[in-house]
């Protein structure tokens, strides 16, 4: 028995003994020196300063970044030496380093961003000479039968009431593109980094949902066929 014993205790030994020079002799890992980076995005506005909403702060060699608020307002997490660039229409783009000698885990910055000079071609418009020559030549215009076609489709009273019942059949101009676009940028960052509200617990769709009901919209309706 003593002998078993003996031999247990000499194996947890050897193995005790092999675990801790094992971990001695493996290469430590170096340590990411994270920092939390943050500050302002500024511009000048006719002498004064004010901040640069929605612009982009990525870091452009890790493929990730974040958005400044509709203050100006920025934060992201980052490492010692790392670049870091901040881009917006209109401005002119501007890349910083963070300083590999911080000895704090924080780093704040206000950044001035310049406006973007952009030159566009020049475009010179000519009017017509009179109204008696625009009628003229308006009159001169080759309307081909498709053209015919074309309008008077664009113009039946058949389309034009299914057009007013369904607005996606006439397509958006380019303002109406851009406003939906930009309204639906704006949600989507006013709710970023978080969970957007449900309808479900909103008392305006709940108020919307009981005057349907009680109009009868929820009803189901006749088809004139025998079910």
């Amino acid at each position: 028995m003593r002998l078993k014993l003996f031999f247990a205790s000499l194996f947890l030994f050897v193995g005790i003994a092999a675990h801790t020079q094992q971990e001695t002799t493996q290469p430590e890992k170096p340590k990411q020196h994270l920092i939390q980076f943050s500050g302002m995005l500024l511009t000048d506005d006719g002498g004064r300063l004010r901040p640069v909403p929605y612009a982009t702060v990525y870091l452009p060699d890790k493929n990730r970044g974040t958005y400044s608020d509709y203050r100006g307002f920025f934060t992201i997490v980052v490492e010692k030496g790392d670049k870091v660039r901040f881009k917006c229409i209109g401005l002119e783009t501007v890349t910083i380093t963070v300083p590999d000698t911080l000895t704090q885990d924080q780093y704040s910055v206000v950044q001035l961003m310049t406006q973007d000079t952009i030159n566009l071609p020049e475009l010179v418009i000519f009017p017509w000479p009179s109204k008696e020559h625009f009628k003229i030549e308006f009159l001169k215009m080759d309307v081909t039968p498709e053209l015919q076609r074309r309008a008077a489709e664009n113009l039946a009273n058949e389309y034009l009431a299914e057009a007013r019942k369904n607005p996606d059949m006439v397509p958006h101009s380019g303002r109406e593109s851009a406003n939906f676009y930009l309204r639906q940028q704006a949600r989507e960052y006013v709710y970023i980094g978080q969970v957007p509200p449900m309808n479900i617990f909103s008392p305006l769709a709940w108020g919307q949902f009981f005057k349907a009901w009680k109009d009868g919209k929820f009803k189901k309706q006749s088809t004139g066929k025998d079910d």
